[in-house]
């Protein structure tokens, strides 16, 4: 058995966690935190932690080159490196507006990549 102490970062009150793992790795307990989030939040660190990925998208006829985009909700770490190559090749076409969504479903992770900015069509 080994434990991990972490700051539960799901909420401002920022918990010290003790997580009790068992010796294959798997998770038991968690102890200190002050709400139900704080367990998941431990288990999934420990588990498959998960992550808000923000970045840029291409944009076609836009007044800027780029927009600023965030998945919707956290998606596993171990997929980041795979999400920025689909990225990196992803375009959207101007007018672009808060909140449309990019890419729906995200690597299949029910997450979307949404617009963080609006970014306006070039006048031709």
């Amino acid at each position: 058995m080994r434990e991990i102490q972490m700051t539960c970062i799901i909420c401002p009150v920022g918990c010290t966690l003790k997580v009790t793992l068992d010796d294959d790795g798997k998770f038991l307990s968690v102890k200190g935190n002050r709400c139900p989030k704080g367990e998941i939040y431990a288990k999934d660190e420990v588990t498959d932690p998960k992550r808000v990925l923000t970045s840029s998208v291409k944009v076609i006829n836009g007044k800027m080159p780029l927009v600023s985009v965030k998945t919707d909700r956290s998606i596993p770490k171990r997929l980041i490196g795979e999400a920025m190559k689909v990225i990196k090749s992803a375009h959207v076409e101007a007018p672009v507006k808060v909140e449309d969504i990019i890419i729906e479903n995200f690597l299949n992770t029910g997450a979307n990549l949404i617009a963080t900015r609006s970014v306006e069509k070039t006048k031709k």
